[in-house]
């Protein structure tokens, strides 16, 4: 934390340390179903992954450059965070062990069974023999390391298993009159394929599910990989390296952006390393020898971890055909007066509509596009991309639009974290169906999401688009919240042309009347936002400011919200990821609450309330209130005008704050504690009665206890 002033702002990668630690609170819940749990796991490792491979990066270079970095983390040295760092994560490492170890024994008793190498049994044992035979062993990538001049480049998506294998005793030899064996040690490492699901289902055996790790699969033919050899022993631990992903781009001018970035990308897999984790049974001479020929020191974040790593890999544990082990389905609903069968640009020329996935369908954002790019009075699309599924339908509407002759125009932003390859792909399959492609601005990253039609109707132009506050990503979009405005706006469109033209001319910055765009204009708006309020606590009109976001950690907007609290503006954050704000303080920040929901969909949408004296002003964003996002993005914040969407906004805010079962409080020590409910209060779950919000709307009860809720002011 700072010190600045006292304790103001809470440390950015403790506190996303904290977010991760809620996500393993989910796992470690009893009332979150059996399967549901596992794959929790998985997201907590995923995460972990990612944190080390780009903030414990980035922070590990600053460590390393002999630069303090206070100022810029806040307060704490470089070297001393990396150490906490360490610390907490070997400390949630043994934790999510110990869940993982609950869960395990609960699959039992629900007749779910992983076995590991020493529990095969012999209705198993043929089974396991041909699919390590047919699937696995073709594929295996075996190398021995004693004779290799230099050690193999590990990859840090891959998960490995570091083998020893004691040979057998040469003829003994005499020194001194005393018999000395010195065994020869040899050392092996595996690559565990990925092209494999790590969890093998096994043939069902009394009435029961037995599975296997692909790892123990593996274990348990070690004797057929190594079958040369004349060993006495063998064992394989599991070990895992993350390394550095920040993207370090040339400045050859004579490359194209398409080029720096991939050639940066596959410099990726060489990167410095931040940690390793191994198995803590793992022979010490076994570690030594891993951890010298690999060039690994204490600083690189060396953790002791549980017999299996890459745990995100739970994310896709199979469901086993075991429905009352997860959650029950929920169907996304269809949005009140919008049909996917009719004309979607009939309707938004009428209204504006709102999209809230994955509570409603994305479907209405492929079936825009779609129907654009067959309208002959379409002329123009303009698109920015950000992340995409795997098999885009998004990518395929746009192609399909350019084959019926529309000229589409496509920003992707290449730099994407973890989704570069990707992009990559899609653009120069995109380039070579005739799409015109924008790369992005130097030094600023593309993280808007925008599209813009441009229709020709009785001789006029008329634009459509849509504004969001997620990716276009039809995978991502079953299980992240997100907003999504359709509009015909003229105005607010007009703006949205602005931004487009900005991508081809960055040197000329634009004006916007109604959209407030990163990284010129974001920053000073909101803090006019916050003023405003502030001068009406202060002349004694109604001052509140609903915030809902996924992180904040720019300390100058945190200080904006202090100074508006002490003026008496009831502040309430509903803040997913990092808060490096402390609420409650008395003095500082008393007027303001933190919460954060974490349950089975990710909480990901973006928007901003503003009581305006009793006339709230309501937006949708992109940005989150992290400096990146403010000063060195392209952002788009939208406002909204129409009425009955602001109402949804303000209802769907409050039905989040009523939360009290998945809710936990923002605190400067990082307990993650639950909302606590008060007594006779009922059970209030957010994401489960923002469905049933919807649902009431579509059969027209607006006059439930939810809608009804007014903004505490």
């Amino acid at each position: 934390m700072s010190t600045d002033s006292g304790f103001r702002y809470i440390d950015r990668e403790k506190s996303w340390l904290a977010f991760n630690a809620r996500v393993l609170q989910e796992a470690a819940d009893e009332a979150v179903p059996l399967l549901e749990r596992l794959r929790f796991i998985g997201i907590f490792s995923n995460n972990l992954d990612e944190f080390f491979r780009v903030r414990f990066a980035a922070i590990r270079r600053l460590s390393l450059s002999g630069v303090s970095g206070e100022k810029i983390l806040g307060g704490i040295s470089a070297p001393q965070l990396v150490k906490d760092i360490t610390e907490i994560v070997i400390k949630q490492q043994t934790e999510s062990l110990r869940v993982l170890k609950e869960i395990e024994k609960e699959l039992v008793k629900q007749n779910v069974i992983i076995i590991d190498e020493k529990e095969v049994s012999e209705e198993h044992e043929n089974f396991i023999k041909d699919f390590f035979i047919q699937k696995i062993s073709p594929e295996l990538v075996t190398i021995i390391l004693n004779d290799l001049a230099e050690f193999p480049l590990l990859k840090d998506t891959s998960g490995y298993l570091a083998v020893k294998l004691v040979m057998k005793s040469e003829p003994k030899s005499k020194v001194l009159g005393f018999v000395i064996t010195k065994p020869e040690v040899r050392y092996a490492i595996i690559e565990i394929p990925k092209n494999t699901n790590r969890i093998v289902e096994l043939p069902n055996k009394d009435g029961k599910q037995y599975l296997i790790m692909l790892d123990d699969l593996i274990r348990y033919n070690l004797s057929s990989i190594f079958n040369i050899f004349d060993y006495e022993s063998i064992s394989a631990h599991m070990i895992k390296i993350t390394r550095d992903a920040q993207l370090d781009i040339d400045s050859d001018m004579s490359k194209s952006m398409l080029e720096k970035i991939a050639t940066s990308v596959k410099e990726r897999r060489i990167g410095e390393p931040v940690r390793f984790v191994y198995d803590q049974h793992i022979e010490k001479d076994t570690l030594k020898f891993f951890l010298t020929k690999m060039g690994i020191d204490v600083s690189d974040g060396v953790i002791p971890g549980g017999r299996y790593h890459n745990r995100r890999d739970y994310m896709n544990f199979p469901n086993l055909g075991r429905f009352d082990l997860l959650y029950p389905p929920r169907v996304p609903l269809p949005v009140e007066g919008l049909s996917l069968d009719g004309s979607l640009l009939n309707k938004i020329a009428k209204k504006d509509y709102l999209i809230n996935a994955p509570f409603q369908s994305f479907s209405y954002l492929i079936k825009f596009l779609r129907e654009a790019a067959l309208d002959p009075k379409v002329t123009t699309i303009k698109i920015t991309l950000y992340r995409l599924a795997k098999n885009s339908q998004i990518v395929s509407s746009l192609i399909n639009a350019a084959k019926n002759g529309k000229k589409v125009t496509v920003q992707i932003e290449l730099q994407a974290r973890f989704d570069e390859a990707s992009n990559i792909s899609y653009a120069e399959q995109m380039q070579q169906e005739g799409i015109e492609l924008i790369f992005g601005i130097k030094g600023l990253k593309v993280h808007s999401k925008i599209c813009l039609i441009d229709r020709i109707e009785e001789g006029k132009l008329k634009r459509y688009g849509f504004i969001s506050t997620g990716n276009f990503n039809e995978s991502t979009a079953k299980i992240y919240t997100d907003l999504t405005l359709f509009t015909s706006h003229q105005q607010i469109l007009k703006d949205v042309s602005k931004i487009f033209d900005f991508f081809d001319v960055n040197y000329r910055i634009h004006r916007y009347k109604h959209l407030i765009v990163s990284p010129h204009y974001t920053r000073s708006r909101f803090y006019k936002l916050i003023e405003r309020e502030i001068n009406n606590a202060i002349m004694g009109r109604p001052a509140y400011i609903n915030l809902k976001m996924n992180s904040i950690s720019d300390y100058p907007i945190i200080d904006k919200l202090y100074e508006a609290s002490n003026a008496g503006v009831k502040i309430k954050l509903q803040v997913r990821g990092i808060c490096s704000l402390i609420p409650g303080i008395k003095g500082m920040s008393e007027n303001i609450e933190a919460v954060s929901i974490v349950d089975y969909f990710l909480e990901h949408s973006r928007c901003y309330i503003f009581c305006n004296n009793d006339d709230p002003e309501v937006y949708i964003s992109s940005a989150d209130f992290m400096t990146r996002n403010l000063d060195g993005r392209v952002e788009v914040t939208c406002p909204i005008y129409d009425e009955d969407i602001k109402k949804q906004i303000i209802d769907t805010f409050n039905v989040g704050w009523k939360g009290n079962v998945k809710a936990r409080y923002h605190s400067e020590k990082f307990e993650n504690k639950y909302r606590v409910r008060a007594e006779g209060e009922p059970v209030f779950r957010a994401q489960h009665q923002t469905y049933n919000y919807y649902k009431d709307r579509l059969e027209g009860n607006q006059n439930t206890p939810i809608a009804k809720t007014q903004i505490t002011k």
